[in-house]
């Protein structure tokens, strides 16, 4: 009696997304690919500027770490962005492996800083020029009544009694819940803005807010103690929305409530060539997953229309 042998072509079928994540990631540009992608999501202009390399050479080696789930591409209206795949184990241990001490890569950490701070450069410098006529800027593209009406259909229902206002800018939000609260607090990265915003509360004998200078990712608030957060309107500006969610959650107190108002998705490029706008919007379902993500509960989103742009209200609570 003869004993048939079967043969496979792949013996070892459990292995095939492995070894196509070792083959995508075998070469030394996909590494550093895969090391500067970690931080933030970057468009492919700016690695090509980082890398030093042409556009076609690196979108092709960004569409094979795609390709194999290493990184998550993400169109942002005309520019396309890339991230580390945060699904990825093996995109995470191969870029826990590369040598911290590799010239290139300290090279490439160092591009990457100067990238940041040219952006923070042209923020400062756009904020600046227009904190005076910033509320005017802002109701070009967006029903300011009608968003500070929901909000404040939302929310006081809830009876806040400490409230923060993360981003404050000119301190519209402040104005408008500050004589419905105990306390409040706005924060704020530009100099500017806040300037115009003290002006403004002063005007108005609001003397139980506070204004603090920083950045909305690193709050000088105490944790668990904010009955209501709101981020109104700056989180396009963000290169890390989901950081910001995070630390809002930090310091919303159990029960407590965070309204997020923000465009949704749209293609008007001039609002980040103009405008200094990181994102163009985001989908509902985005930021629900961040919120989530925060250890917060979303519980209602509304899209508003507007002209030209549609501006959506997140609204979570924190378990108690």
């Amino acid at each position: 009696m003869t004993r048939s042998i079967v043969t496979t072509s792949a013996p070892f079928p459990g292995f095939e997304p492995l070894l196509v994540g070792l083959k995508a990631a075998a070469d030394p540009t996909r590494l550093r690919l895969l090391a500067l992608c970690g931080a933030e999501p970057l468009s492919v202009s700016e690695l090509v500027d980082i890398l030093g390399q042409s556009q076609p050479r690196v979108s092709r080696h960004l569409k094979l770490l795609a390709g194999a789930g290493l990184l998550e591409r993400k169109r942002d209206g005309a520019q396309v962005f890339y991230r580390r795949s945060p699904h990825s184990r093996l995109a995470d241990t191969l870029a826990a492996l590369l040598p911290l001490a590799d010239d290139e890569l300290a090279r490439d950490g160092q591009r990457l800083n100067e990238l940041r701070q040219r952006r923070t450069e042209r923020a400062s410098a756009y904020f600046a020029a227009n904190a005076g006529h910033w509320d005017a800027l802002r109701s070009l593209h967006v029903d300011d009544a009608v968003i500070e009406r929901a909000l404040l259909d939302s929310l006081l229902p809830h009876h806040p009694r400490k409230f923060a206002d993360i981003g404050t800018g000119t301190g519209r939000m402040l104005e408008l819940f500050g004589p419905h609260v105990e306390t409040a607090v706005g924060i704020d990265a530009s100099r500017e803005m806040l300037d115009v915003a003290r002006m403004k509360l002063a005007a108005r004998n609001l003397r139980h807010i506070e204004l603090y200078h920083a950045d909305m990712t690193h709050l000088p608030l105490e944790s668990g103690a904010w009955d209501q957060v709101l981020i109104h309107q700056v989180l396009h500006f963000q290169a890390h929305p989901a950081q910001a969610l995070a630390e809002a959650s930090r310091i919303l107190a159990p029960g407590g409530r965070l309204a997020v108002v923000d465009f949704a998705p749209h293609d008007l490029e001039v609002l980040r060539t103009e405008h200094q706008h990181l994102r163009l919007g985001f989908s509902r379902a985005e930021i629900e997953e961040a919120l989530r993500d925060a250890g917060l509960i979303p519980y209602d989103t509304r899209l508003l229309p507007g002209r030209p742009l549609a501006v959506t209200i997140w609204l979570a609570a924190k378990p108690t």
